[in-house]
């Protein structure tokens, strides 16, 4: 008779852990959040550091900033070189426009 209740508690569990999970399927899918795929572009092309010298939190954050138009300027980075960072930055800029149309290329 024990171990009824323990397969019984352990199948509500598993029913419990069922519904969550597919709850948590759809949350996903309605609330997801579409992110700007040059922010991933722009990361890479700076050079990695992290080191918050830009006021940024790290890379990712200043090419948040370049991508949105906020940051005017590539040589906000410290670390970064014209010729190996900034120039690739402008040129990717130019050619890849945001949703919109509009370009928000920095300066160096």
């Amino acid at each position: 008779m024990g171990y009824l209740y323990i397969l019984y508690g352990f199948l509500i569990l598993v029913a419990i852990g069922i519904i969550l999970g597919v709850v948590l399927v759809f949350a996903s899918k309605k609330f997801k959040v579409e992110e700007d795929p040059r922010i991933d572009a722009v990361e890479k092309m700076l050079p990695g550091a992290n080191c918050g010298a830009c006021g940024f939190p790290g890379c990712r954050g200043l090419a948040e900033g370049l991508v949105s138009g906020e940051v005017k300027k590539c040589s906000t980075c410290k670390v970064g070189k014209k010729d190996k960072h900034f120039d690739l930055i402008i040129e990717y800029m130019k050619a890849h426009p945001d949703k919109d149309g509009k370009t928000n290329v920095p300066t160096l």
